[in-house]
């Protein structure tokens, strides 16, 4: 898998593919549409009744620093999640290399044995995409074990633990018909039982979002924080109708590092931005352990 092609700063700094702001510019436009009415209302009651409308701004600029630090920390959790999921499918990788490279140096020099333990490999990774997912089963897992065995995979109650179960018996069958060593037994078995680890450890990620109270307040302190700004800004503008302006200038950022932290808590999920390219690190898989397959042979 090649990484990410960066397109430069102007390129970056103006991209809507991959940007959140597609999704917050409504929000944006929302609250300068609110204090234009706001500035509007005010100039009506100043003409009307002679009183001026207008807030303190110090408590914005303190309020502001909070919010700010509030809204950092969420989007640092929700990358933390992120960065953790890549870790895991990284151990997923690796763990899928060593079982393999084991198995095929100290397992049967049967060719059909062989050739299932790779390919079975190979479907750990596409399946627990597709159960992180939510998906059916891939067209991939149909290519390496075929159609019976792919939807017996599908009536699994959890996909991953029976493809890991087949693994298992793949190698109970090494050890029992074709004399496979006891202690390569273990250590290929430990590379698979790892392999469960870690989509659990993605399952865990997957099914336990940041808690609900936290988003709730957050967005709740950037409406209040928001719909009161354009007071603090009137006659502080030389033309108050500068005010629904600035105000979406600051409501830009705010909206923005909130909907990046909602982004980050599913790395899994490819609705999301910057979700893990699980498509292509299971398609590498594959195809590192079919090369390794075929190098085997060479030997």
């Amino acid at each position: 898998m090649s990484p990410p092609i960066r397109q430069g700063f102007w390129r970056e700094a103006f991209a809507l593919h991959g940007s959140v702001t597609p999704h917050v510019i409504p929000f944006v436009l929302t609250f300068g549409l609110i204090a234009s009415a706001i500035c509007g209302l005010a100039w009506w009651i100043e003409q009307a009744f002679q009183v001026p409308i207008a807030l303190e701004v110090a408590p914005f600029e303190i309020a502001g620093a909070a919010l700010g630090l509030l809204l950092v920390l969420r989007t640092n959790a929700g990358y933390d999640r992120w960065w953790e999921a890549r870790k895991l499918w990284g151990g997923i990788v690796n763990q899928s290399r060593n079982l393999v490279i084991s198995a095929l140096a100290y397992g049967p020099a049967n060719t059909e044995w062989r050739e299932n333990i790779v390919r079975w490999t190979a479907v750990f990774s596409h399946v627990t995409r597709n159960n992180l997912r939510g998906e059916p089963i891939a067209p991939e897992v149909v290519a390496l074990i075929g159609q019976k065995d792919a939807d017996q995979i599908a009536s699994a109650n959890h996909s991953p633990s029976f493809v890991a179960l087949k693994l298992g018996l793949l190698l109970r069958e090494a050890c029992d018909q074709s004399n496979m060593d006891r202690l390569s037994f273990i250590q290929v078995d430990r590379e698979r039982a790892l392999l469960i680890d870690h989509i659990g450890a993605c399952e865990r990620i997957l099914k336990t979002p940041l808690p609900l109270v936290y988003s709730i307040k957050i967005r709740r302190f950037i409406v209040l924080f928001l719909l009161t700004l354009p007071f603090a800004l009137l006659h502080r503008t030389s033309n108050d109708w500068l005010v629904p302006m600035i105000t979406m200038l600051v409501a830009y950022p705010l909206i923005s590092l909130d909907q990046i932290g909602i982004e980050l808590q599913n790395p899994f999920s490819a609705a999301n931005l910057s979700h893990l390219p699980l498509d292509e690190i299971s398609a590498n898989i594959e195809r590192n352990l079919l090369g390794v397959l075929k190098a085997r042979a060479n030997i």
